[in-house]
């Protein structure tokens, strides 16, 4: 997120009821998972129920989410009840002090608690993400590697993307490869080559005599546009076709504009599939794509 920020007015974001109607659409034609992302979604409210309404929708594998595991102390267990089958939980350092930093604002022991939160009501799968910045959490490698581990659960190690202007670094300062990182963990566990894959940017590896996997995202340095089956939707209904890309389409505009007609939204749904990119294009040293990671999700 920027360093301040505006927050849409609600009447700009799409409703719960548009919110499942637009899922429905996209189901209809074929999609079978769903991630609820960011921002943080568990700030939305009643959305316990929205997850209630898209695991009901016929043809739908899975619904997952990404959060910053805050919340997670007392909605870990509703959203399980509600059928939620997945987390993705964020956690870039196990300093608390360089945590409270990255995040300007959260505190460590709190994503810890909704971390044994999750893992307490039993979720198909909790993984972490960590995005690592040279000279700022890059030495922690290794212990969030551990960590993750030593809970049973994956970790995803993720290239910081040029998404928004920022005042806090510079980022072609701080750019670290996933080759560098695969390196320092080599020093500490035995990595095995996985085949897993879930469509999305993880490359994964399995960590030997242990239920864990770890994941590498390398959006800079190892474009993985080729194998990309995923598109993001706004909290405002703009469709984006690929994060690194501007390509979009208004859905907002027309469902609100075409009230009951999932015909023609599921056809301007396939049109905006169409012009999805070939691949993204990123420069550490600019920032082509001005919008911030809070307002596509993670």
């Amino acid at each position: 997120m920027a360093e301040e920020m505006t927050f849409l007015p609600k009447q700009q974001i799409l409703s719960l009821e548009e919110l499942r109607d637009m899922a429905a659409a996209f189901v209809e034609l074929g999609i079978r998972k769903i991630r609820l992302t960011g921002g943080e979604p568990l700030i939305r409210r009643d959305i316990i129920k929205l997850v209630s309404s898209l695991t009901a929708l016929p043809g739908l594998d899975e619904v997952t989410m990404t959060t910053n595991g805050v919340l997670l102390p007392t909605m870990a267990q509703p959203l399980k009840d509600a059928g939620l089958s997945r987390l993705n939980i964020s956690i870039d350092s196990l300093k608390a002090d360089r945590f409270k930093q990255l995040t300007r604002v959260g505190n460590l022991h709190e994503v810890i608690e909704g971390i044994q939160a999750a893992a307490a009501v039993g979720f198909k799968k909790v993984k972490l993400n960590a995005v690592i910045l040279a000279g700022f959490n890059d030495d922690e490698v290794i212990d969030l590697a551990r960590f993750a581990v030593d809970q049973g659960m994956d970790i995803s190690f993720i290239e910081e993307m040029p998404l928004g202007e920022i005042d806090s670094h510079k980022r072609v300062n701080t750019q670290i490869t996933s080759t560098s990182l695969r390196e320092q963990l080599a020093s500490e566990f035995t990595l095995i080559d996985s085949a897993e894959t879930t469509g999305g940017p993880s490359r994964y590896m399995q960590v030997a005599n242990s239920k864990s996997k770890i994941g590498f995202i390398s959006p800079m340095s190892n474009n993985f546009c080729e194998s990309c089956n995923r598109v993001r939707m706004t909290a405002e209904g703009r469709l984006l076709l690929c994060l690194g890309n501007e390509h979009s389409m208004d859905l907002r505009e027309v469902m609100r504009s075409n009230p009951g007609d999932s015909e023609l939204l599921k056809s301007k749904i396939t049109e905006a599939l169409k012009t999805k990119p070939e691949r993204h294009y990123f420069d550490p040293e600019q920032v082509d794509i001005v919008r911030f990671m809070n307002m596509t999700g993670g």
